[in-house]
């Protein structure tokens, strides 16, 4: 009788036991789950404000041989911009900057405030790549023979040194005649954009 006893009551700690290890098992997986969803929606979602700023070397691409000289013009560009997360490999980010471009005579110089919307895709924690529309309107100068819209294509890519600093390189591909269709003369902006940019 007293081996009976002392069979059911080992038999009910072993049982109780088993039930909380159970129960801290299902309590740590849950707990494992909830930060693989917080990992994930934290390097996907969300957005990220930053600066770029750097150097531009721009030129006109004459439709024919240039009717006035027609050196790069060496300047400068700055912007802002915000990095709106949609997946892990996939954000969209506006922007909005300052750039000096167009040729090196000064009646060719076209300074701009534009308007690029990227779509940058996540090759690598440090490498990302984009591409996207872009449109300018020409400040300073107006009535002068050439058009205050402009619309271009880009294509960049940016290199992350730490958590917050980044290096780039852009082409900004010109596709709208810079001068006024009056003029006769047709020619589309092209430039380069070196830089480093700061994100918050």
């Amino acid at each position: 009788m007293k081996k009976l006893l002392l069979l059911t009551v080992l038999l009910g700690f072993s049982l109780q036991g088993f039930s909380q290890d159970s129960k801290d098992v299902k309590a740590s997986e849950k707990i494992k789950d909830t930060v693989k969803v917080q990992e994930k929606w934290s390097a996907s979602s969300g957005i990220k404000y930053g600066i770029r700023a750097g150097y531009t070397i721009s030129h006109l691409d004459f439709d024919g041989t240039p009717t006035m000289d027609n050196k790069h013009r060496n300047s400068m560009y700055i912007g802002f911009l915000a990095n709106i997360g949609l997946s892990r490999t996939l954000s969209i980010v506006p922007e909005i900057q300052f750039s000096a471009e167009g040729a090196d005579a000064e009646p060719l110089h076209l300074d701009y405030i534009q308007m690029p919307v990227l779509f940058r895709f996540r090759f690598s924690e440090k490498f990302h790549a984009g591409i996207g529309p872009q449109i300018g309107v020409k400040v300073h100068k107006f009535e002068d023979g050439m058009k205050n819209i402009a619309y271009s294509a880009v294509i960049g890519a940016d290199y992350k040194i730490n958590y917050a600093i980044f290096v780039d390189v852009r082409y900004n591909y010109g596709i709208r005649n810079v001068f006024d269709e009056a003029s006769g003369i047709v020619a589309k902006n092209r430039n380069i954009q070196l830089g480093v940019g700061y994100k918050f």
